[in-house]
């Protein structure tokens, strides 16, 4: 039954290197799994560690941020801050007992469209072996709202409202 499990993946890419890679992969009609959700922000250096962690929360099983290569940000050191981010965040999510693995950072240039592609399948097949995030396909049953005393509320969860998952 594991292997049914399609993890959804947020990505966050940065508009000058990685969306245009993401682009290119498109345009050459590179195949990489439909789950991931790209999320275009115009620096990696913008994306808070709030915004991964709450990707998480809303029910993504891995997100990953793919910023400029290493040297070459447009804004000279966003890609830089994003790395020190997801660094945090992993410890972040490793501390209240989640795999740290959940959580990535990837340098891609706009010309590495198949790379862009591969870093998706690599990734999602990695989450895929971790199987499901906080979630977990339960409909947000497994989550403890906060005040809730050890009981949650399915009913006023954004699944019960919007879907399955409220992703950003």
């Amino acid at each position: 039954m594991k292997n049914m499990f399609e993890p959804v993946i947020v990505c966050f890419c940065c508009r000058w290197c990685s969306y245009a890679a993401a682009d290119l992969a498109g345009t050459m009609r590179l195949q990489y799994p439909a789950s991931v959700r790209i999320v275009y922000v115009p620096c990696t250096g913008r994306v808070a560690s709030v915004h991964l962690l709450r990707s998480l929360e809303k029910g993504a099983d891995g997100v990953f941020v793919s910023g400029c290569l290493p040297g070459d940000c447009h804004y000279q050191t966003g890609n830089a801050r994003a790395a020190k981010r997801v660094a945090h965040v992993k410890e972040l999510v490793a501390s209240i007992g989640m795999n740290p693995d959940r959580v990535e950072m990837f340098f891609n240039s706009a010309a590495m469209g198949p790379q862009f592609a591969r870093c998706c399948i690599d990734f999602t097949e990695r989450i895929r072996k971790l199987g499901p995030g906080l979630r977990g396909g339960s409909g947000g049953a497994g989550l403890v709202k906060s005040g809730s005393h050890g009981h949650t509320d399915r009913e006023s969860s954004s699944e019960a409202h919007h879907g399955e998952r409220g992703l950003p």
